[in-house]
């Protein structure tokens, strides 16, 4: 057996020279899918009578074997390395050329090199493998302690060939490795996405409801003033946080999967569906005027509940964003083709260079206290109306005030 300096790679572990375990792992297996590398081994080992060809994957910091056809008991096994420095297929990756060589012992260059003196072989020859892509995988090449005629064209030329067939083979087989595991790491996200929202849906909302049913009933039962305020306050931050919970289940269904749903059918009484969201939010806020003008003369086919959410939404930020000294104006009606709901506000404008950012995710208005949030109400709205298959846009001046205007189909075809 000739002497070598071979050491295992080991599992999970990190290679002390710089490339980790499992990428020299992925490798390896990448080549043992190549069905056409043992025969081509063989082929060079018959054609040459060397003994020992091996595919190595090559780095500055490792070689390892990929595929072997040994014959001289050189010992190594796909998986086993060598000290990269000892080796000629290093000078081979840094100069990007073939080397061959018959007879070491007499040849002008490298009768005096320490890798034939070191593994005590007579003839080399190695070629790159460099990939179509232009990554450098490793070397195709072939030793032998006997000389050999390979430092010739017909030899060389084989060689060349079958690295370039293996490369081609192998970056198809790299290609479709990265394919199955962005495959599987988009399973496991979606996995991931549907235990976020069932956490947001469930596990979060639960314990949230028990708190909005008990300080509503303390705020009840309470006789002192300032204890049933406090009971009312907790209300509101439990209403509060439920709405924050809602709009990031939203936004995660959206984004993680696929869009915000909407169960569009015809709506008997959108009039009152949409009334009493202004009700609700005037309830809630009766230091606020809020103006209604509603006149729907047309069928209208839409998601009820999803309808509601936006002009409630429009509603809100409106007296949140809006003059405090100014009513809060909503128009509703039907066209020929569109349910037209209208939110206008007096107040400061919004800034031109910030019109075209007031439907993205995260982005907030005003950060002045009393006025914080998410940043999710308007993108969110913006998907729902998008999901109806709808438009919604703005207008924002000093003169004419804010105006949001939502516009959806009568009819879904």
């Amino acid at each position: 057996m000739l002497e070598n300096n071979t050491r295992s790679a080991s599992p999970g572990a990190i290679n002390p020279l710089g490339d980790t375990a499992e990428e020299i792992a992925r490798d390896i297996e990448a080549v043992s899918r190549l069905d056409a590398v043992p025969t081509l081994l063989q082929i060079l080992c018959n054609v040459t009578g060397m003994g020992f060809a091996a595919v190595a994957r090559v780095t500055d910091g490792t070689w390892t074997a990929c595929a072997v056809d040994d014959r001289i008991q050189f010992g190594l096994e796909p998986g086993g390395q060598l000290d990269v420095q000892t080796t000629l297929c290093i000078e081979s990756r840094a100069m990007r050329e073939v080397i061959a060589i018959d007879q070491a012992s007499t040849d002008p260059r490298y009768r005096d090199h320490h890798t034939p003196r070191l593994y005590k072989i007579e003839s080399y020859i190695s070629v790159p493998i460099v990939l179509p892509d232009g990554r450098y995988f490793g070397n195709l090449c072939a030793i032998d302690p006997r000389p050999a005629s390979v430092a010739n064209p017909r030899v060389i030329g084989m060689f060349e060939g079958f690295a370039v067939l293996i490369a081609s083979q192998l970056q198809n087989e790299l290609k479709r490795e990265h394919e199955a595991s962005a495959l599987r790491d988009e399973r496991a996200s979606g996995e991931l996405r549907d235990q976020f929202i069932a956490i947001l849906g469930h596990d979060l909302r639960n314990p949230l409801q028990a708190i909005f049913a008990t300080s509503e009933l303390l705020e009840r039962r309470l006789t002192d003033a300032v204890h049933a305020n406090m009971a009312a306050r907790i209300r509101a931050s439990a209403r509060r946080m439920s709405a924050l919970i809602d709009d990031v289940l939203d936004f995660a269904r959206a984004r993680l999967g696929g869009g915000i749903g909407v169960a569009i059918e015809p709506v008997a009484d959108i009039e009152s569906a949409l009334s009493s969201v202004v009700t609700e939010l005037q309830d809630g806020k009766p230091n606020r005027r809020i103006q209604l003008d509603i006149a729907i003369d047309s069928p209208v086919e839409c998601d009820v509940g999803r309808t509601q959410q936006v002009l409630s939404n429009l509603i809100g930020n409106a007296l949140t964003h809006g003059s405090p000294d100014s009513p809060v104006k909503v128009y509703v009606a039907t066209t020929n083709s569109d349910l037209v709901m209208r939110v206008w506000n007096d107040g400061t404008p919004i800034p031109a260079d910030n019109v075209a950012k007031i439907f993205e995710p995260f982005w907030r208005q005003s950060n002045e206290a009393g006025r914080g949030g998410l940043g999710l109400g308007l993108h969110i709205c913006s998907q729902i109306v998008r999901a109806h298959g709808g438009h919604l846009t703005v207008t924002s001046n000093a003169t004419q005030g804010t105006e949001f205007t939502v516009s959806l189909p009568l009819r879904q075809y």
